[in-house]
């Protein structure tokens, strides 16, 4: 066994970031992934559709009744008007500019005494200019309307021979600009309105997708809330199911719990008698090598045992650690120094201790059992690799705990299978198999250790061989 006190720091190499795709792909693909977008998208483009059909709708039946109902009217206002402003037959100044002063009009009259305009500063109405000009300067004066019946509602001649046009005043619209700026915003603010009525409507989807990772994760003491539960919608049935759900296999798991704990403080008494009886035999040549292959295989299964009640209590809702203050780099010698009492390969792993690591308050047992597992592990699945297993201690950023990692230089596990290392009784169908040893409880025991110790448990594969990081924090 060769210790270090210092580890070489090679630069990591990364790989190159991938191009960050346009501002509209990522809002395409965030539009694809949320349904609270995608629910006011299908509202604001239903209240548009709505809006635009209504008014074609009305603009149609108004250009459908214009005229039997509203030409009529308009043509018998107009000469009212013109009445008014040439009573006699000639018209008066005076009189169009008090009528411009109280109604929202303009008043052209031409002929062979007066030339006067109230707005000579507005461009004639569209009907009045050039057919011509029209067609190559702009395509939508030309289909302004019939000039003729134009000049039939608002164009009036009287008696000496002057014409007089009537038309709206375009500063009265033009007074009102900011009309549209709060239709906009009035709109921004119904938008919003409608994103914050639909993400409260669809909150509970939130909390049914948290509820769901918890009780994927075994953690089943938090239930999914269900909001009105005397009468609840949808969605609120849909986190009852789920509860229901929960609950039926939490009470499965206990009941495999408990029954695993039962057999396995049953199988005890068992294996203590036959390993005594075994002792018992008498050490003759011809019986020592069944005496001895007896005693192994008890050992094995009193271990298994032992490893099935130490889960148990590890993944149990009231594990206790018997904390005490920890030198981690003098517990991992102890560990090895163990280790190379009963195996022989043991004593080439490499150990690589940071200078100056912290004293943690620690569960000196599990701790323990977690290395020995972590380098049994290692040292059964690299047996003839070119290098030795290495164990390296760290402390963490924050000073308050410590990163231990574990890698070997085997042939490693299938890619798709590294999720499922830690998992109570899971063993690769290949490479590390029955027969290279173990039931599969080795590294779930690790993992359920660092948990109760506020850490985390990382397998990858290190190409060669596995890594298996661990992080213990300080209670």
């Amino acid at each position: 066994m060769s210790t270090g006190t210092s580890e070489g720091k090679r630069a990591p190499v990364s790989a190159p970031t991938p191009p960050r795709p346009p501002w509209y792909r990522r809002a395409v693909q965030k539009l694809r992934c949320s349904l609270k977008l995608r629910l006011v998208m299908v509202f604001l483009l239903l209240a548009m559709a709505m809006s635009f059909t209504f008014i074609s709708g009305a603009q149609k039946a108004f250009s459908v009744g214009w005229r039997e109902a509203a030409r009529p009217l308009l043509q018998d206002y107009v000469t009212r008007l013109a009445t008014e402003v040439a009573p006699a037959g000639t018209p008066s100044v005076e009189r169009a500019q008090a009528l411009v002063q109280r109604l929202p009009l303009t008043i052209d009259i031409t002929g062979p005494q007066t030339q006067w305009r109230s707005h000579p500063e507005q461009a004639h109405a569209y009907w009045r200019r050039d057919r011509s000009r029209a067609l190559h300067t702009d395509a939508d004066d030309a289909g302004w309307g019939d000039e003729q019946d134009w000049q039939a509602l608002l164009v009036r001649k009287t008696a000496d021979g002057h014409r007089i046009e009537f038309g709206v005043d375009e500063a009265v619209f033009d007074r009102r600009p900011r009309l549209i700026g709060y239709t906009l915003v009035a709109l921004l603010v119904l938008t919003l309105l409608a994103f914050l009525y639909v993400r409260r409507l669809l909150r509970p989807l939130d909390d049914i997708r948290q509820g769901a990772q918890r009780f994927g994760a075994g953690e089943f003491q938090q239930p999914i809330a269900v909001r009105h539960p005397e009468g609840p919608d949808e969605l609120g049935e849909l986190a009852a199911t789920i509860n229901t759900m929960g609950q039926d296999i939490q009470q499965m798991l206990e009941a495999q719990r408990a029954l695993l704990l039962a057999i396995s403080h049953e199988l005890r008494s068992p294996l203590t008698r036959a390993r005594l009886n075994v002792e018992l035999l008498p050490e003759s040549n011809e019986v020592q090598p069944q005496r001895e292959a007896l005693l192994r295989d008890l050992s094995e299964m009193a271990r298994l045992i032992s490893d099935l009640l130490e889960s148990e209590r590890l993944a149990g809702r009231h594990q206790a650690l018997q904390r005490e203050p920890t030198d981690p780099a003098a517990l991992a010698r102890e560990v090895l120094d163990e280790l190379a009492v009963t195996q022989a390969a043991a004593r080439g792993i490499v150990l690589h201790a940071e200078s100056g690591l912290p004293t943690l308050a620690l569960d000196r047992i599990r701790v323990r059992l977690l290395l020995r597992n972590l380098l049994d592990n290692a040292l059964r699945h690299s047996a003839g690799a070119p290098q030795p297993v290495a164990l390296h201690l760290r402390a963490l950023p924050t000073g308050q705990g410590i990163e231990l990692e574990v890698r070997d230089h085997g042939a490693g596990v299938p890619e798709e299978q590294l999720p499922q290392l830690g998992q109570a009784f899971f063993r690769p169908d290949s490479a590390r198999t029955r027969s290279a040893g173990g039931v599969g409880l080795g590294l779930y025991l690790c993992r359920l250790v660092a948990q109760a110790h506020g850490g985390t448990f990382v397998v990858r594969n290190a190409r060669p061989g596995l890594s298996v990081t661990v992080t213990l924090r300080d209670g």
